[in-house]
């Protein structure tokens, strides 16, 4: 998972075109090399945070919608969703993500890697 501080969405909106079409085209041959590789199994982006909103079920069922919240330190940016049989396997490819192109001064971006869970855990059951 990606995520990102509101300062570094809005820090999108300055990058210059180019920068913008390299992270486009890196993106886009990323997530080709891991369909290539047969371990994709999902991969998308979200919109921005200030389109973000919490839903709650109100007292009769209907939602109740709030936000945007700008004290909300991360939002989540985007995902891959791989199938690998190691978790070092999936750190290679975080590792892959996180060094995408970008503005000279900015430093590789931080992927969270989880697994997803198939059953709840033998000690909740």
């Amino acid at each position: 998972m990606m995520a990102g501080t509101r300062a570094e969405f809005e820090s999108y909106l300055k990058w210059s075109r180019e920068e913008l079409k390299a992270q486009v085209a890196f993106m886009r041959s990323f997530a080709k090399d891991l369909e290539d590789a047969g371990v994709l199994v999902m991969t998308e982006g979200l919109a921005f945070p200030d389109q973000a909103r919490m839903v709650r079920a109100g007292s009769d069922g209907a939602p109740v919608t709030d936000g945007v919240f700008p004290e909300s330190k991360e939002f989540l940016a985007g995902f891959w969703i791989i199938d690998v049989d190691t978790p070092e396997e999936a750190y290679r490819i975080a590792a892959r993500a996180s060094a995408g192109p970008g503005p000279k001064d900015r430093g590789t971006m931080p992927i969270e890697v989880r697994p997803v869970m198939d059953r709840a855990p033998d000690e909740w059951q």
